[in-house]
């Protein structure tokens, strides 16, 4: 019998012995092993020839794969994570698979779902299908060609597919597919625009480096054509018949980039985001380990996606948040980025108009090669930034008369307008006008969120929810009322204003759903929408060409937050949203209503850019020694009461004391109770990163078993992002 070590997806830092008669089974391979009275898929990371616990080892129950479903690419990247953030090894192979692959199904692709026309009845197919807009659409897709029912889905329904099947116009034919990895044969070029210098030079120094690994930073201002040097780059390299993985911040970015970079190569593009099925992403990530798929665009997690060919990574927008994962394994999808792309020798190309300080820091410095451009392509022009004084002014659902009559002269001359509010639901508070009590949540100590449409007030950190009161909970009074703002009051506030204007709200409310984002950016670049009110959602990098008035409201909290990177995100969010107006012939403008119009930031963004205000901002960093001329990680750690917290990290901080490593804590989370829990934090900092993981490596499994770890919540965030 061979013993094999497997890695369990358990928070347990370690592997465990199992017995099998074969004696040849590979490291990356899926095995079904009793664990306690459950069955767990784990991955095979070695064997050895003796173990401790010889009389006890039980046999590994089924083999689930005849090869290995992590090549060594991807187990190097796993052990990596695992020692880089200390996190449990059968954890982050979890993390490295599709969900499908995690519950045990077979890593052997199944025949493809095609939908077709039925020839037979294609003349009469108008005629059946009648005024649905929708099933027309889809038919008229397929008058190109049959068309895989996954992609489909993330054009239409399941009712719509359905429909013209149920109609007989169109039915599924299941092909099995060849496998083909000659695309560079296969490129149909769609005609590009030339570029200007700028373009140009980016482009010449990417391509001429693409046997070996290099990491770009394109600091390109908003609409100065990022996506057109990625594209010709990547053209460069599907010319060598390898692959090209894109990462996204977000899935409403997916498909109008899958829609251009389809259009531009004429190759199939793969998609990964959360909104698709196991199957789906399995189907993907199949096609892109057997080097079927030439094109793979994906957000956070598809930085996971086996690729044998790879020439490239691109992270488009990579300053955002959201390459960073809160929960679990706590991983830098960027960083992961850096250090794939390092391990294959392949170019990284990391693209943003406001690049995080710590990518640029890096930039400043050589370790990336800093492109520039400082333009916007074609005839656009930047758009003229601004801010309005609201002191003492009257507002109309937190909007200045003075602002009002400027949207109005922006919509009557066919123009579209962008209203910013990050505050989803009708209002942030629900407060008695004869007592003062606000209704809270009593899992947080958070007031409810008011959504009327819903007839509810919400927890927006913990879900929780009830119906609005007809009457005060603390003194019985009827007069209640809401307090601030948010975009559904907006929403109806604006239509009172300008009624014969159609308005359209985004957030996470309305675009709930697969396909209702993607329907909604479609109706408004159709122009069916002239106002758009919206929450970070409408900042993510969208192309909308006719908006050319950005309206923000309420951001003046940023300037006063507790979290040292408050005044870089929302130098990050001005100007991303300011991006959005003026990207095509109409100049544009972009207002920012404020309390604080003297404030330095303010002035230095709206004066002299980002650019300018982010290698000031490393100044001010440098001197305080915060990141990224520091190096942090933090341990947090969450009970039913606060003192079970607060000694458990105590008791880390004791463990940790190290003359190199500087402790602060136990200290309480910014929101300290959240769902019921008290929520406790440590920080350490060091201006030596080694320093910082030879301290936790040294000490984990003694933090792992100290007596209190069992009463609490625990984990340990290496370059923390998030101190809320």
């Amino acid at each position: 019998m061979t013993i094999y070590q497997v890695a369990l997806p358990i928070p347990m830092r370690q592997v465990f012995d199992y017995l099998s008669e074969n004696t040849t089974l590979d490291k990356g391979v899926r095995v079904l092993v009793p664990f306690g009275a459950r069955n767990l898929v784990g991955i095979v990371v070695g064997k050895v020839t003796h173990s401790d616990h010889l009389s006890k080892l039980k046999p590994i129950t089924k083999e689930l794969d005849s090869e290995p479903v992590l090549d060594s690419t991807m187990r190097y990247l796993c052990h990596w994570l695992s020692q880089y953030y200390h996190h449990p090894l059968g954890e982050v192979y979890q993390a490295a698979l599709p969900v499908a692959l995690r519950k045990g199904v077979s890593s052997t692709p199944k025949p493809i779902d095609y939908l077709s026309l039925v020839d037979s009845v294609a003349s009469e197919a108008h005629q059946l299908l009648g005024r649905a807009k929708k099933q027309i659409s889809l038919f008229e897709v397929l008058l190109a060609g049959s068309q895989p029912v996954s992609r489909l889905k993330q054009q239409f329904t399941d009712s719509v597919i359905n429909a013209l099947i149920e109609k007989k116009i169109a039915n599924k034919v299941q092909v099995e597919e060849q496998a083909r990895t000659d695309w560079h044969t296969k490129i149909e070029l769609a005609e590009k625009p030339l570029p200007n210098i700028q373009q140009s030079l980016a482009i010449t120094a990417i391509t001429h480096k693409l046997d070996q690994y290099t990491a770009y930073l394109i600091e390109g201002v908003t609409g100065s054509g990022k996506t057109e040097v990625y594209l010709q780059g990547i053209e460069a390299v599907l010319k060598r018949n390898q692959q090209v993985l894109i990462l996204v911040p977000e899935i409403g970015l997916t498909p109008q980039t899958v829609g251009r970079f389809e259009k531009r190569f004429g190759l199939p593009v793969g998609v990964l985001h959360s909104n698709l099925t196991d199957n789906e992403r399995l189907t993907v990530w199949q096609k892109s380990r057997s080097a079927e798929m030439p094109l793979v665009i994906g957000t956070r997690s598809a930085i996971f996606t086996p690729m044998p060919r790879l020439g490239m990574i691109i992270v488009d927008e990579e300053h955002d948040a959201s390459y960073k994962q809160q929960d679990g394994l706590k991983y830098n999808a960027r960083d992961l980025a850096v250090i794939r792309a390092k391990h294959q020798k392949v170019p990284l190309i990391l693209g943003s108009a406001t690049p995080c300080l710590e990518t640029l820091n890096n930039a400043l410095k050589g370790k990336y090669q800093h492109l520039e451009l400082t333009e916007r392509a074609g005839s656009a022009v930047q758009a003229k930034q601004n801010l309005m004084d609201i002191t003492n002014q009257p507002l109309k659902s937190g909007i200045a008369q003075g602002m009002l009559d400027r949207m109005q002269s922006h919509l009557q001359a066919g123009s579209q307008v962008m209203i910013f509010i990050n505050r989803r639901g009708y209002a942030p508070a629900l407060i008695c006008h004869q007592c003062g009590f606000v209704e809270e949540c009593t899992r947080c100590n958070k007031a409810y969120t008011l959504h009327k449409s819903l007839n509810k007030i919400q927890c927006h950190y913990c879900g929780g929810a009830k119906p609005i009161p007809s009457a005060c909970s603390y003194c019985s009074s009827l007069d209640i009322s809401a307090q601030g703002v948010g975009t559904e009051q907006l929403e109806i506030s604006l239509s009172e204003s300008f009624p014969q204007y159609s308005s359209v709200r985004i957030d996470s409310d309305s675009a709930r759903g697969k396909t209702k984002l993607n329907a909604l950016l479609d109706d408004i670049n159709k122009g069916k929408h002239s106002i758009l009110i919206g929450t970070q959602i409408l900042s993510k990098g969208h192309h909308f060409p006719n908006v050319t008035l950005v309206v923000i409201l309420d951001a003046d909290g940023a300037l006063f937050s507790a979290d040292f990177r408050a005044a870089e995100h929302l130098a990050q969010l001005i100007t991303q949203l300011s991006g959005r107006a003026g990207r095509a012939d109409k100049p544009g403008e972009m207002w920012l209503q404020t309390h604080q119009p003297g404030h330095p930031l303010l002035q230095d963004l709206v004066n002299n850019g980002y650019a300018h205000f982010a290698r000031y901002a490393l100044l001010e960093r440098k001197e305080a020694q915060l990141p990224p001329f520091s190096y942090q990680a933090l341990f947090r750690a969450e009970a039913t009461k606060a003192s079970l917290a607060f000694e458990f990290l105590s008791e880390v901080s004791a463990l940790l004391t190290n003359n190199s490593v500087r402790i602060l804590g136990p200290v309480p989370a910014l929101m300290e109770k959240r769902q019921g829990r008290y929520r406790m934090q440590l920080l350490l900092q060091s201006a030596s990163r080694q320093h910082i993981n030879n301290a936790i490596a040294k000490q984990i499994k003694s933090i792992e078993n100290l007596p209190l770890a069992r009463k609490v919540r625990w984990s340990v965030d290496i370059d923390p992002q998030d101190f809320i």
